[in-house]
């Protein structure tokens, strides 16, 4: 192998060394300052309250299934539901209109946003046996659209259904294959749509006070961004700059090569 050759392989080398980086392990961990500890398990809030352009799940039945059966009507608002496992549910709901009210086969229009699905559920059935239109009615009711969005250097950005809806951020995190080693686990954004208002939250997944949080769980139409760390910043600038490198380098070897072959 000729000098120049030799000099040439040395040269790439030496560059891929120099554009080589690394993330610390503490950088990749959960839960870095937290030490062995018991705290009391969070009680998930199910009583959120109903928004406009909410999709609900409202299903009237009694004793009397031929006379509950025109009440299990929905307006004609169809949803197709990706679960966490990947199913598709396909189901009908009632869309939340803008001024924030229903419309149900038999009732009439139903005040819906501002108010929990429990307090919804007693006004419907407060107008069903006030009207006796049934005897002893049962009214169940469930979003369709509760769903949150994981974005951000996570292993695959998704929006996530939540038909039992109950998830915690980790579990989100979870499904959407992690945080990755260049995403900052102490700075997530949580963003969350309340009361008419955008509010955001900064989240550090290393503090222990994370636990007890009000944030630990999400709700409907949470959107979760995990913000990239500079050593990810520096290998996309890196990325950018490396190639022009790489193809000097090759086309000095090729070159080299080149007389190196003359020259035998």
């Amino acid at each position: 192998m000729s000098k120049t050759l030799s000099k040439s392989i040395c040269m790439a080398i030496i560059i891929a060394n120099v554009f080589a980086s690394c993330v610390s392990v503490k950088q990749a961990s959960y839960f870095a300052n937290v030490n062995d500890t018991s705290i009391n398990v969070i009680e998930y809030n199910q009583e959120l309250l109903i928004q406009k352009n909410d999709i609900l799940s409202i299903h009237i039945s009694s004793l009397n299934n031929e006379a509950s059966t025109v009440f299990n009507n929905p307006n004609g608002i169809a949803t197709s539901n990706t679960t966490s496992s990947g199913n598709n549910n396909n189901a009908s709901g009632y869309l939340v209109n803008p001024d924030g009210y229903i419309q149900i086969p038999m009732i009439g229009m139903v005040k819906a946003s501002g108010i929990t699905k429990k307090q919804l559920k007693d006004n419907i059935t407060h107008i069903i046996e006030e009207k006796k239109l049934l005897l002893d009615p049962i009214v169940t009711i469930r979003h369709l659209n509760y769903e949150v969005t994981i974005i951000g250097e996570v292993g695959e950005p998704t929006v996530i259904n939540v038909p039992n809806e109950n998830i915690s951020l980790l579990k989100a995190l979870g499904i959407a294959g992690d945080i990755t080693v260049y995403g900052k686990k102490e700075n997530v954004l949580l963003i969350r749509e309340q009361n008419g208002k955008r509010d955001v939250r900064t989240i550090n997944l290393n503090s222990k006070s994370f636990l007890t949080s009000p944030y630990y769980y999400l709700q409907p139409n949470d959107v979760v961004y995990v913000e990239p760390n500079r050593q990810k910043i520096i290998a996309a600038n890196r990325n950018q700059q490396i190639l022009p490198t790489i193809l000097s380098v090759l086309s000095i070897m090729t070159i080299a090569i080149a007389q190196a072959i003359r020259l035998n």
